[in-house]
This record gives structure tokens, sequence and C-alpha cells, in this order.
């Protein structure tokens, strides 16, 4: 009788889940079960091994996937920590903006007159460099000094001139704030702690890992191939590139910033104000995105003001996130494969046209 019980129970939480609607950006609504559907097609059809999804609604999450495979032999659960890559950026920003609040880094101030960067003393230019340039991407670094062929760091324009996007001027501004509050790497992982993740509820998110977060982490999968863990963070704190989380704590964050938790409305007029218009070649032009916040994309649609970012480690891990503060509805989409950036934008895609 306890058997059978258990078994309707579960057969009604099943249906239940099922039949739960999710509303979509422009208001129009979709089951549960059609995004399932279509996120499980998605990944047979491009070969990714695993995925983590949650939509927020009304900001409360009211969907959540974990699907596929973690690893070789295991699968992917709400637990499974994956690496955020470029997400760092926009959750970093937010860091900054945490301690410029309490007076201790300006955002217009040289960097140089915190600390000065031996490796581009060579150009002078790099003394106009500032936390507003790095956070929008107007410092004329590249995106990594080795790319391209190149060997060293090398300034392509004039910090405050151009629009380029670059790694490697978080690393600089990361190594700032370590000067300016007299720490390492883990000092700065604990002062993300105590600033942001704490504050936030964040349960798991970190730039430097603990051993938890490693032994539940994805294996990344790439062109057919599993890969080991990369021991990101012993010796430097990603700022662009390092985090990890769960789509259950970056939910956290996106509704966090959707109820302006943490900053002044000053510093959220600041977080979010138009810093760069992207130049008109931009592929995120075409998607409605129109320019750079300190460490977001930003853009103005039918249904509201949006706010997000993509990331991309060397086409292992990659994701994507969005959200609307205005109707407090979002998105955020994990994977171990190369597809995750690509998955993000067409699944807000498909939102918008199958929940018409």
């Amino acid at each position: 009788m306890m058997c059978k019980t258990i078994s309707i129970l579960l057969l009604l939480v099943t249906n239940l889940l099922c039949a739960q609607t999710i509303k979509t950006p422009l208001g129009s609504s979709l089951q549960a079960d059609e995004i399932t559907k279509w996120l499980q097609q998605k990944m047979q059809d491009n070969g990714t091994p695993g995925a983590q999804l949650a939509i927020i609604n009304d900001g409360k999450v009211v969907f959540h996937s974990a699907l596929g495979n973690a690893t070789l032999e295991a699968a992917v659960t709400k637990n499974t920590i994956f690496e955020g890559a470029s997400l760092s950026k926009p959750m970093f920003a937010y860091f900054v903006m945490r301690l410029k609040e309490q007076g201790l880094i300006n955002l217009d101030r040289p960097l140089y007159q915190y600390l000065p960067y031996t490796d581009i003393a060579h150009d002078e230019r790099y003394k106009k460099m500032t936390a507003r340039h790095v956070l929008s991407h107007q410092t004329g670094f590249p995106n990594w000094r080795d790319e391209d062929g190149r060997t060293g760091l090398t300034l392509d324009f004039e910090p405050g001139s151009g629009f380029q996007y670059s790694g490697e001027g978080y690393q600089y501004l990361a190594l700032v704030l370590q000067k300016i509050l007299n720490t390492n790497a883990n000092g700065l992982q604990k002062r993300f702690h105590k600033e942001v993740a704490k504050p936030l509820g964040l349960q798991v998110t970190r730039y430097i890992q603990s051993k938890k977060n490693r032994k539940n982490k994805a294996a990344a999968f790439k062109a057919g191939t599993w890969y080991p863990d990369r021991d990101f963070g012993k010796e430097e704190f990603g700022a662009a590139y390092g985090v990890h989380s769960t789509a259950l704590d970056w939910s956290r964050f996106m509704i966090a910033l959707m109820n302006k938790k943490g900053l002044s409305e000053q510093g959220y007029e600041a977080l979010f104000g138009v810093q760069k218009e992207l130049p008109d070649n931009h592929p995120n032009k075409t998607n409605g995105i129109t320019h750079l916040t300190l460490g977001f994309y930003g853009g103005e649609l039918p249904f509201g003001k949006i706010y997000g970012h993509g990331g991309n480690n060397d086409k292992k891990f990659t994701s994507m996130f969005f959200f609307v503060p205005e109707t407090k509805i979002g998105m955020v989409l994990f994977t171990n494969s190369s597809f995750g950036e690509q998955m993000g934008l067409e699944l807000f895609q498909y939102m918008m046209v199958a929940g018409r």
C-alpha cells in the first residue's frame, strides 16, 4: 500500500511539472515540457553531453533542468558545477562596484596610480587606463596577449578611444584590487565571498575553487573528447574567466540584480548605464544588443531593457544568461560543450516565437 501511495504521489508531481507554465519575455507562455524537449533535442543534435537550465519568472526560479552527462560516468544534477567562463565579467563588475561604494576604488582614476603594470610599461598610453575602461572593454588590450601570433602584452589603441573585447584588462584590474586590499588571489576570493557570495546567498559560486566544487565539477567535452579538470585559480583570480557556478546559484545572482540588492540606487544606475555603443558590425547587434554597461551587454527590446553575457572557455564550457529587470524574467544555461552560447541564444529566440 505504501509503495502504491508513493507511486501515485510521484505521478502527480511529474504531471504537475509537465503542466507547469513558463512565462516568456513577451508575456506569452510555454509549457515546461516543451522547453525540456527543445533542449534535449538541441543537445542531441549538436552533441552536448550535459546542461543545466534555469528560468526566472516574477523574480523566482520557476523552471530548472539538469540534463545529460557531467562526466563519462556521472549524470548532471542540480549540484553539478560548471565553468562560467566570461560570465565571470559581469559578476566581477558587481564586485568592483561594491568596493567602489566603499570608497576603495575610483572608476576613473588611472589604474597605474594604484599599481604600475610592468607587463605593459613599454607603452606609456596604458597610464590612461581606468577601471571604467576595463569593465566596458575600452582598454585597447587584445583579448589575450598570446592570440593571433602575438608575443607579449600590447595596446591596439589608446585607452578610452575604442572598443575591443579584452580579458587582459580584467586580469589587470584583479591585480589592482589585490594591491588595494593588500592581499593575494586567495584573499581576493575571500573578499568576493564577503562582498558578493555571502550577502546574495550564493552557495557554490567561486573564482578559486574549493575541494567540494572540484569534486562536483563537470568534465569538459569538445569534438568528441572528454577533458580532465583544469585547476583554475591556484595562483590567479580569474576575473575574466574563472567563475564556477550552477544554474540555480547564478539565478540567485540575477534575482539579486533584479531586486537591486547590495548597491545603492546610484550604484545600479552606474552598473547598468550605457558606457560604450557596440560597433555596427558587432554580431550582438542582430540580436537587439546595442551597448556595453559595466560588465554587461545591454539592449532595449519591445518588452524592456535586457542585460546579459555569454561565456566560452576554449569551447569546452560555454554558457549564457540574460534578464529583464522590469518584468523580472531571466534565463541561464550552462553546458560542458562548445554550443552553450548558441543554444542560449536559440532558446531565447524559441521562447519569443513558440510562446506566442
